[in-house]
This record gives structure tokens, sequence and C-alpha cells, in this order.
């Protein structure tokens, strides 16, 4: 198979069309449960590259929070990290300057009167530094810890203060079904409006996630076949090659329905589905994607399907089985794998089905949405070519290849030079993003923490998006639960899942695309 890349050259780049320049007003960032490893591994860093890009307004302060009393140690160790997980170096001039605006505060998550004491220092930090009364409280804790956290800040006033503005960030999971997921929604409207509120998922920050809506709607070329008059399936796939990486106690609660495909995986599906909106401003694209998970109608738990890994073989290494994994039950019924098939309801989409996967200790690591168009009527070489080519030609495929080596690529058919007949060969056109625009050190939270300071909502998830999310997926987290365990283990670490999931797609004369990946 052929591949021929796509490049971006330099004139191309004097003529890039620039969004606005976009700086928040100057204001405390307070990051609840700090002394995790998100914040030294992906926040920190991230508001290091928002400040190399001069993003950050000049007055700001971070203030971590979290039961240990750390004190000065907590700058240092954030320092670290911004080192050794941002790709920055130690003799950058602005790093020295940047950890002077970060701070500590130890606080009990369930005592009010640390809260009292939270916000006599935000207050002192406020008047020193002239900031000017601005809030973001970013949840980073364990789910437990939300609806107490907002109850408290409620209780001080900081949600609603008397001068500037609050705002309060909440990483998933977001409840861990409907009824939890109400409830959450309603403690935290309780305190925050929902104007206020930023649910966020890490997938959205990513450049090529963001990059969908740039090439649906950019683009007359593609928009005017994406329907179900052209495309024939869609494929949506999140494999991991790792475990459960020491989270044992984390995932026997979640299982991969709740940890990957509920969230990550519909926010894909929905910029893939969603209609035009009217604008990019928050309220009309979280419109559209409500609009695209309305119209799902219940899985029959019959196109729902399960699995979870055993030994096996990773890049040539003998790996456990999840029920050997460390704090994990040794009869665990948690799935590692779950694939279904959806279809969605409206004029654009109806009869195309949607078919999501992710599972981990899978064969490769690889994030893609494949879009696999319609055949065209192939007679016609049969008669050219006498041989019968047809049979091996392939229907045009669109990947979008989220991670790790993101781009976008298209598959079509060629002829084959130097030979009389009419033979075809498949051909992909393959677009890279770290080839064409050089490689990234963003880890996807730049564009998130910069827009939670912005008051932007656009890629964060509102409370209806939520719920609706949890009432399509409920009903086969109750059934699951209620059904006898599975034969588990019921695929070897190394693969590509269990059979069942394969037998899934066979039932309408599909098959998993496993050559995931980009292809040079």
């Amino acid at each position: 198979m052929a591949t021929i890349h796509a490049n971006v050259r330099p004139e191309d780049l004097s003529q890039v069309t620039k969004g606005p320049e976009r700086i928040p007003d100057p204001g405390i960032l307070v990051i609840f449960g700090a002394s995790g490893d998100l914040t030294k591994r992906k926040l920190l860093p991230a508001l290091f590259h928002l400040r190399q890009a001069d993003l950050l307004p000049k007055e700001f302060a971070i203030v971590g929070v979290a039961r240990r009393p750390l004190g000065d140690e907590f700058a240092a160790d954030m320092r670290a990290g911004i080192v050794e997980f941002g790709g920055v170096d130690t003799s950058d001039p602005k790093l020295d300057d940047f950890i002077r605006h970060i701070g500590y505060f130890p606080l009990k998550f369930d005592d009010p009167a640390d809260y009292a004491g939270l916000k006599a220092e935000l207050d002192r930090i406020d008047r020193e530094r002239n900031i000017g009364g601005k809030r973001v409280f970013y949840l980073a804790t364990a789910p437990e810890f939300f609806a107490g956290i907002v109850e408290n800040l409620g209780a001080q006033n900081m949600a609603q203060p008397e001068k500037g503005v609050a705002s309060v960030v909440i990483e998933k999971p977001f409840g861990h079904d409907l009824d939890s997921a109400r409830e959450l929604n309603h403690q935290v409207n309780a305190v925050f409006q929902e104007s206020q509120v930023f649910r966020i998922d890490h997938y959205l920050g990513k450049e090529t996630v963001q990059n969908i809506l740039v090439f649906r709607f950019a683009n007359g070329m593609f928009e005017p076949v994406w329907n179900r008059n052209y495309i024939d399936h869609v494929q949506i796939t999140a494999a991991e090659t790792l475990g459960v990486e020491g989270r044992g106690p984390f995932y026997e609660k979640a299982g991969a329905l709740r940890d990957v495909v509920q969230n990550h995986m519909m926010e894909l599906l929905s910029f893939v589905a969603m209609e035009p909106p009217s604008s990019f401003d928050s309220d009309a694209v979280r419109r559209e994607k409500v609009k695209a998970w309305r119209a799902i109608p219940p899985v029959p738990i019959l196109n729902a399907v399960r699995g979870q890994y055993g030994p096996g073989l990773i890049d040539g290494q003998h790996v456990a089985g999840y029920r050997d994994e460390d704090r994990v039950n040794p009869n665990s019924g948690t799935e590692t794998y779950a694939a279904l098939r959806l279809e969605i309801e409206n004029w654009r989409w109806a009869g195309v089905p949607f078919y999501l996967r992710a599972g981990k200790r899978l064969k490769k690591r690889a994030t893609e949405i494949s879009i696999q168009f319609k055949q065209p009527p192939l007679l016609i070489f049969n008669r050219m070519a006498g041989s019968g080519p047809c049979q091996q030609i392939q229907p045009n495929l669109l990947t979008i290849r989220i991670q790790p080596d993101e781009g976008i690529s298209l598959r079509f058919g060629a002829k084959v030079p130097t030979t009389p007949k009419m033979d075809v060969c498949p051909v992909i056109m393959d677009f890279d993003y770290e080839a064409a625009f050089g490689k990234s050190i963003a880890n996807g939270y730049e564009r998130l923490l910069l827009d939670a300071m912005l008051g932007d909502q656009t890629l964060f998830s509102h409370r209806d998006g939520v719920e609706i999310n949890w009432a399509l997926y409920t009903p086969i987290l109750d059934a699951w639960a209620a059904k006898k365990t599975e034969v588990f283990p019921n695929y070897f670490a190394g693969s590509w899942g269990p059979e069942c999931a394969e037998h899934l797609l066979e039932r309408w004369g599909h098959t998993w695309r496993n050559d995931l990946g980009r292809k040079v």
C-alpha cells in the first residue's frame, strides 16, 4: 500500500488565519488535591507553557491545597515536575519568576474552619498583588470530596464573592451512574451557577480533537458527504497497552465503560456526529453536541460486550493478568475492555452504525476515529479488466488519529502504473501534525486551563450532556452487574480483545480495524 505524505509548506504558514489573542484577567488558581500526580505532571507544566507563550496575566497566583503540611517544599516539587514532565530547560529565564507565584495552604477537606483560613489567605494574596478578586477552584481530588469542597466554598462565600468572579473546575469521574451524577449536579449547582461550572475532560484539550471541527466545517469538500448517503459506518477506538498501573482500587470501582467510554469516547462521537453550530461560542457548540447525544436510542444489551485481560506479552515482555495486578480482587468481574454498537436516529445518521471500543493491555496504543465510506458500483472494473480486480478494491477510509501520532489520513484507490490492465491499488494520503508543525510539548491541559480562566465553556461538559450519557450507559452497567460474572479473563494481554467483540461487528458484516497508527 503506497503512502503519500501531505505537508505544510513554509509559504502556507504565512497565510494562517489567526484567532483572537486571549489573555485572562488577573486571578488566583486554587488547586485542591495539589499533592497528587496530576498537578505535578500535567497542571503545573501546562500553566508554565502558558507563561512561556505570554498567555497568563501579569498578576496571578497559584495556591496548592492538600491535607499534608508541605510548605515551601510544594513549590520546589512543582519546579521539578515542570522540568521533568514539561520538557522545560532548568535555565529558562521565566521559570524562577513563575515559581514565585506558587503558594501552598494545608487544609482538611472536611473541616469548615480550614476553609475560613483559606479565604483569609486568598484575600491576603489578593491585596498584596492587587489581583482583583477572581478565583478559579480546581478540584483534582478523589470524587468523594467534590460535594464537601463545593459546600464549604459556598459556606465561606467564596463561590459568590462580593467582588470579582469565581468558577469551579471538576475532574472526572463526574458520578458513577445516572443517579449519582444527578445528585452531584444538584449539590454543585446549589452553590455554583451552571455558568460557573467547568466539568473537564482532558481529551478535549488535544489538538486533534479540536481539529475535528475545523476539518469538518472549514473545508467545503467533506461536509457534503458527511452523512448516511455516503458513510457506511464509523469506528472509534481507544486502545492502551498499559494495565491499571497501580490504580487497582480506582479501576475496580470504574471499569472501562465508566472510565473511558461514557466520557472520552462520547465526546469524540459528538464532534463527529454534531450538526454545524451557528457559531463557536460555548452555548452553540454544546447545544449541538447535546442534540446528537439525545438522538441515540437505548443500546440493546446484546450490542454491548465486555472483556478482561489475562497474562500475555506486551512488546515482547510478559505481563500479569488483571486479577494478578496490585490491589485487585483475584476474582474480579471488572471489565478492562468494552465495545458497543450505537445508532443516531436523525436525518444525517439514521442507519449508520457507530462502533466504540476501549481496552487496556491491547496490542497497540492508539486512539483513532475511522470513517468508512460506502463502496461505489464496481462492475465497470470487471468489464474493463476482465480479472475481477474490484474484489480487492477497498472502500475509501478517512482516519483521524488522536494519539500517539496525531494526524489525518485518507485511503483511496489509484491505478497501478506500468500495466495495461485496470489494476487498482489502495493509496493513503497522510497528514502528520508533528511532521507539518513540529513536535509540541503541550499536554492538552494548556487550552483547557486557559479557557477555564477565561470563562469559556466550549470544551467543557454541561450538566445536561453528563446526565444524557449516564442515562445511556447506566442500563448497560446495571445489566452487567445483575448478570452472572463473565468467564474472565477472556483475552490475552497483547491481543486486540475478546472474540465476542469480533462477533459483535460480524453480525452486521463489519470487522474492526486493527492496522491502527500512522502508515510510513
